[in-house]
């Protein structure tokens, strides 16, 4: 049995273009207890803060420079036993778009790129921000405002953008009414209990122990700090999401951060690469910082954007999506 202690970073929960941050994270560490505890009394001693609980902010402090070095580097209490899985939020946006309106998730990428590369900076943002409030649970607004919003901008869209790269991009999700009116009547008439389309938490889970289970599928006990989304009934979704895709997960369980030392050394990881990340989505990222979290990156997160992929070790998509440099 593999015990692997979890954390996340980034949650905004289904507000992924209107939140703080670009990237959610979640980090998975296979540390015993006592030597985690040894770690985090390591970071302690070299940092000396007056702070009763660590964060990753401590370490991210320019003058901690080197504490941060130590703690992902080769050598470090982490090397070889902790994996981080990535979600760029813009990206699993477009992705969930598609798999609602295409039923098509593989069509992701071509949309992802017409919305980074064709659109403008401006009209992009308007496609993600009335993608979003299409897909949430609780969009905020009118019951029924949702379809009609994302339909009329996307129209305007299709016809500023008449004739270039983006227009036939554009026309496919045109065509996606009909399950865009399903989809949200699916949710008024659904189950009581919900799974967030949007909430990257729940797959990340499933995604972390598929990681630690592995292709010999070995078993896995994931031990997760609390968080209100992770209510009996969808930790039970959870579990047999996992199971059903091979992933031998017999349990995840809920503890207080604090009183585990394994969770506070996956919530450093966790803050660690979603600031790293999310600077380098937006072209100020600190290039050596990076190296160092690429062998604990995930080649499963989420992630289209291709002049960030490399960086991070991961492959997008599509190999033709550019991105930033």
């Amino acid at each position: 049995m593999r015990e692997i202690a979890c954390d996340e970073s980034g949650s905004d929960g289904e507000n992924l273009t209107g939140g703080n941050t670009d990237v959610f994270a979640h980090a998975g560490v296979r540390v015993p207890v006592a030597d985690a505890a040894r770690a985090l009394r390591e970071v302690r001693d070299r940092i000396r803060s007056p702070a009763t609980e660590y964060k990753a902010t401590h370490l991210l402090r320019e003058k901690h420079r080197a504490v941060l070095e130590w703690f992902v580097a080769p050598g470090g209490p982490l090397h070889g036993a902790a994996r981080v899985h990535l979600t760029e939020k813009s990206f699993f946006v477009v992705d969930r778009l598609a798999g609602v309106l295409l039923d098509d998730r593989g069509a992701a990428a071509e949309l992802y790129r017409a919305v980074k590369e064709s659109l403008g900076a401006e009209d992009g943002q308007r496609f993600l921000s009335v993608a979003n409030r299409l897909l949430r649970t609780r969009n905020g607004a009118e019951p029924g405002s949702s379809v009609p919003l994302f339909f009329e901008t996307l129209d305007e869209l299709r016809r500023a953008y008449a004739g270039t790269d983006a227009a036939p991009v554009l026309e496919r999700p045109a065509a996606g009414r009909g399950r865009a009116e399903a989809y949200r009547a699916g949710l008024l008439d659904g189950p009581a209990v919900r799974i967030p389309v949007l909430n990257p938490l729940l797959p990340a889970i499933v995604a972390t122990a598929a990681y630690w289970s592995g292709p010999e599928r070995r078993p896995v006990r994931l031990v997760h700090d609390r968080q209100n989304l992770l209510t009996p009934e969808r930790i039970a979704w959870i579990e047999e999401t996992a199971r059903r895709s091979g992933v031998a997960l017999t349990e995840l369980r809920l503890v207080v951060a604090r009183d585990d030392p394994r969770v506070q050394l996956a919530d450093f990881l966790a803050g660690i690469a979603r600031k790293a990340a999310g600077d380098a989505l937006r072209g100020n990222g600190d290039p050596g910082l990076v190296a160092l979290l690429r062998p604990y990156v995930d080649p499963a997160s989420v992630w289209g954007d291709g002049g960030t992929a490399a960086a991070l070790g991961l492959t997008v998509p599509n190999s033709s999506v550019r991105g930033r440099n």
